[in-house]
């Protein structure tokens, strides 16, 4: 929805001056300039006054189709235009996390994104609502997979009267954004309410202050935003054969769509190179609870040697005692592969609520006993290797 790099808003002629060593045409030559102009909408829309000669074509091919081109069209234009490869967010050499951003947006110089679109990616039997927001950061606040956005949500705190203090929310989208375009970034939220047993129904008083502002936002709402922040969760990129072993509750799925997407799904030199395993373990409620769990099907169906997908629906499935399918208990069936990856030099992560981290922990513990092998000596060499990286909130 903007010129092209470099470029006054009045747009540059169009013709085959573009093309390298084209000769500049005179003056008289030169079709008149094409506009950029901001319509009443939210969307710009581009206007395409002529076209002087017929061997020369625009720069991008749809534009003669209709005088009018919407930011659609522009944008699935550029996307085919930049198919072949998409590294102009890379580090050199890409693996290189020396430059990563980190807090370039703090508390007392927040950065203001404006909200782009809001989705319901949840079912109707879903145990509670699950938003996809998109949030255009211009550009302005890059980040890399596994980092987190902060959000400081409008108001006071009732308690002692100062503005809220700021959320985290891990990023669920790469670092070129749903739209490849580097401009936005996606957060997976839980609206979060509160069922009083007394009144037999939710208090409106002790809802989430911010999950709910952010899934009750508009596009154009503008949001207070920190960060980004967090090293814990990035991709180790620097030996394309490291295995991941990614686990994960409920909204705690965030970070791993962005790898998913990162490793299989955009063109990136991280995808070209990549040649271990990535396996996703995701713990929800019922199916009708699931997350991104479209997108993430296809990727088993493309790549089924490098990918794994397991789920635990927790009122859906029973364990192997009979009782329900927790996040443990689902890769308590893979525990010998599990920590065979784990001792060639895997990485696992895990990501949601706190309360999952006992009963994994428990479960692993268990497993190493069975084993004859020291855990603790075991944990200490996974984190000594960085290894195991923890994310819960």
């Amino acid at each position: 929805g903007q010129p092209p790099k470099g470029k006054k808003r009045g747009g540059p002629p169009l013709g085959p001056w573009w093309k390298p060593g084209a000769k500049k045409k005179k003056k008289k030559n030169l079709p008149r300039r094409a506009r950029w102009t901001p319509s009443a909408e939210p969307n710009l829309t581009f206007t395409i006054a002529t076209l002087a000669g017929k061997d020369e074509e625009p720069w991008f091919s749809e534009a003669v189709a209709t005088n009018l081109v919407d930011k659609a069209t522009l944008d699935a234009a550029f996307s085919r235009a930049t198919s072949k490869s998409q590294d102009f967010l890379e580090a050199e050499p890409y693996w290189d996390q020396s430059t990563i951003p980190v807090n370039t947006y703090k508390t007392k110089s927040p950065f203001i994104g404006k909200v782009t679109s809001v989705k319901r990616i949840v079912g109707e039997n879903a145990t509670g609502e699950t938003c996809h927001i998109v949030i255009d950061h211009q550009g302005k606040m890059p980040y890399w997979e596994g980092q987190s956005y902060g959000v400081i949500p409008p108001g006071t705190n009732p308690k002692n009267g100062k503005p809220h203090s700021v959320r985290l929310y891990s990023i669920a989208s790469t670092r070129y954004g749903d739209d490849m375009t580097g401009n936005t970034g996606s957060l997976c939220v839980r609206r979060a309410v509160y069922w009083d047993p007394e009144m037999g129904a939710e208090d409106p008083a002790k809802k989430g202050i911010c999950s709910n502002f952010l899934c009750d936002a508009t596009p154009g709402t503008e949001l207070t935003m920190t960060g980004p922040s967090g090293k814990v969760m990035l991709i180790p990129e620097e030996n394309p054969e490291t295995d991941l072993i990614m686990v994960a509750t409920g909204t705690g799925i965030a970070p791993y769509r962005g790898f998913i997407r990162r490793l299989f799904t955009e063109n990136t030199p991280a995808a070209a190179a990549y040649k271990g395993q990535a396996w996703l373990f995701l713990g929800v409620a019922n199916s009708d609870s699931l997350l991104y769990d479209d997108e993430f099907s296809t990727v088993l169906k493309n790549y089924p040697e490098n990918f794994k997908y397991d789920l635990a629906l927790s009122r859906e499935q029973t364990n192997a005692k009979g009782g329900k399918m927790y996040i443990q208990d689902k890769m308590e069936e893979y525990a010998d592969e599990i920590f065979a990856k784990l001792d060639s030099g895997a990485h696992i992560y895990f990501c949601g609520l706190k309360g999952m981290m006992p009963g994994i922990q428990s479960m692993l513990e268990s497993v190493a006993a069975k084993k004859k092998i020291d855990y603790e000596q075991w944990m200490k060499k996974l984190k000594g290797n960085k290894q195991w990286h923890v994310e819960v909130y």
